[in-house]
């Protein structure tokens, strides 16, 4: 059966610029949700997977993996665990790059154990810095000891093929909780779940979002302050007015 999903090598991902990704470390999920949805991108939200180990935060390209339903003539039964090991879950690590998110397409099943612990292993040697999956992982008593952010639907004992998914295929087009996903894209995961931001629009999102972002830390500052809520968030006339003022006498960045 192995050489029934052997899969040929994907293309290079085309990932961004190293540094408008790292421009993107000061956004937060939230925010950039926010600025997405004003700009008429509605489904860049993951939704399913949540963040496993609280307080972290990553912002990286995209490296992504497609599981697949199973079928009896193409992977199943006696030896299924050793054709899995010549599969797009073997494959997809030997293409992770510093700094890159692994986003798996999972289905939303509660069954198959996309990584665990040897395979998580692999990647952080790699240089990978985060895993966001639509679905379960296994070995999470271990792998939570990591030094690895992760965001799933949650766990399980099964491994990759053990039961109603084979993992496929790498560097394509995915659908992670419910968001399209292309190889590249700039993931952003915090404690809110995980947002993806087209590498196209980024220059454009990233001046939006920091914009939106001090304006927040007025808004904030006011409200903490007793301002009123009908002035400050949003913020109106008279209150965008005094934004303003306050933006322009702050002192500039060196």
């Amino acid at each position: 059966m192995a050489e029934n999903v052997l899969r040929k090598p994907e293309k290079e991902i085309r990932r961004p610029d190293r540094g408008l990704v790292e421009r993107f470390k000061v956004v937060s999920s939230a925010t950039a949700s926010a600025t997405l949805r004003g700009m008429g991108i509605r489904q860049t939200f993951i939704q399913g997977p949540v963040a496993r180990t609280p307080g972290t935060k990553v912002v990286g390209p995209a490296i992504t993996l497609q599981f697949m339903p199973q079928r009896e003539d193409i992977a199943s039964g006696e030896g299924q665990e050793t054709t899995e090991k010549v599969s797009a879950l073997w494959q997809v690590l030997e293409y992770v790059d510093p700094g890159d998110v692994m986003v798996v397409e999972a289905r939303g099943d509660m069954r198959t154990g996309c990584f665990g612990e040897m395979l998580l292993t692999y990647f952080r040697t790699r240089g990978g810095v985060g895993v966001v999956v639509d679905g379960c992982i296994r070995d999470y008593p271990k792998v939570r000891q990591f030094d690895l952010p992760l965001w799933t639907v949650g766990f399980t004992p099964n491994y990759a093929s053990q039961q109603d998914l084979f993992p496929w295929a790498f560097n394509v087009p995915i659908a992670c909780g419910g968001v399209l996903v292309m190889p590249g894209d700039i993931i952003i995961a915090d404690d809110d779940g995980a947002v993806v931001v087209p590498p196209k629009m980024a220059p454009k999102i990233l001046e939006s979002t920091l914009a939106r972002e001090e304006q927040e830390v007025f808004e904030r500052m006011m409200l903490e302050r007793g301002g009123a809520l009908r002035k400050y968030y949003p913020l109106n006339e008279e209150g965008m007015k005094e934004f303003q003022a306050w933006k322009a006498g702050k002192p500039k960045a060196q």
